[in-house]
């Protein structure tokens, strides 16, 4: 069933997704008069343009994969936002692809303004890094915003046939492994290599901006601290952000399951996958899987996941009243 929360997220933030376009629409309008006819709305791999439409049609096919892809996120929030981290990464990816459709209309038509032939036209490197990196800042504002989940404690016990690990009425115990690497690295090392490359190929230097937050981003999500103690499940990235932490007092069973990355998560790092389920996601084989009331889960790839479930088991008992 769809939350209000998961409802209203969806709604704000595709509006603000469609603002953001309009606006720039708004702007690209009013230069109809300098711009030439066709414009340039393609470059390659040298500086000159090799692909050219009609203003009219550039601002549509622009609209349109807005449109689309606002349509995909909130179909995602609206049916899987059980979860505050589904609902950030909904908003977020909404209002991004909203402020990346912005700034690809004004950034690709605001060079053009004056020339009489389009084939004059040249695409600067802070145009092509502003275009991917300008949209972080209202996609992060948009994840902000969108509140946490509410304390929801089980009501009932913890399932009886999950596997469990024998304490003694007074004994802790702590679980900690160390989640990183995997298949998910090797492309993001690939995809920074390629910027740097192209940058330097282009002697395009601001466009090295574009790989060094990538570099930042891979760092934070992909290598993560695994924590099961007496207060639950605490997932968090060895840079200190993104992470999670779900309340033993939440947990109705914590189990191993076996994940796929592309066939269950579309990808790695932190993902959200079939039904909704949230994943840090870094590679193929067992993981520590988290099922919490209000249908909820999360799933965590990690070694030893069957001690690290088996513990969490024990210790949802424990903090059951």
């Amino acid at each position: 069933m769809t939350s209000s929360s998961a409802r209203k997220v969806v709604l704000w933030s595709s509006l603000a997704a469609l603002v953001l376009l309009a606006v720039a629409a708004i702007v690209v309008w009013s230069w109809r008069d300098d711009l030439p006819d066709p414009i340039a709305s393609h470059w390659g791999a040298g500086s000159a343009p090799d692909g050219f439409s009609s203003p009219g049609v550039f601002v549509l096919a622009i609209a349109v994969m807005v449109v689309v892809l606002c349509a995909l996120f909130g179909a995602i929030g609206w049916h899987w936002g059980s979860s505050a981290a589904t609902r950030r990464m909904a908003a977020a990816s909404s209002v991004w692809i909203g402020g990346f459709g912005a700034c690809l209309l004004v950034f690709t038509l605001g060079p053009q303004r004056g020339l009489d032939d389009a084939t004059l036209a040249r695409l600067p490197g802070w145009a092509l890094a502003a275009t991917l990196l300008l949209p972080l800042v209202p996609a992060v504002v948009a994840a902000l915003l969108v509140p946490g989940d509410r304390h929801a404690p089980a009501t009932g016990p913890v399932a009886a046939d999950a596997a469990r690990i024998a304490l003694a009425g007074g004994e802790r115990a702590v679980w900690i492994r160390r989640a990183d690497g995997g298949t998910g690295l090797v492309v993001g090392a690939i995809a920074i290599a390629g910027l740097v490359l192209l940058a330097v190929a282009l002697r395009q230097w601001a466009l090295l901006a574009a790989p060094v937050l990538l570099a930042v981003v891979f760092a934070a999500m992909f290598g993560f601290t695994v924590r099961v103690d007496a207060t639950g499940l605490t997932v968090r990235s060895l840079v200190g952000w993104p992470g999670t932490h779900i309340p033993a007092d939440e947990v109705e069973r914590a189990s191993v399951t076996e994940v796929r990355p592309f066939r269950q998560f579309g990808g790695w790092g932190w993902r959200v996958g079939r039904g909704g389920r949230v994943g840090v996601v870094l590679r193929a084989g067992d993981a520590l899987l988290v099922e919490r009331t209000g249908g909820r889960s999360f799933v965590v790839t990690v070694d030893d996941a069957a001690t690290g479930a088996a513990l969490l088991n024990t210790l949802a008992d424990r903090a059951r009243p």
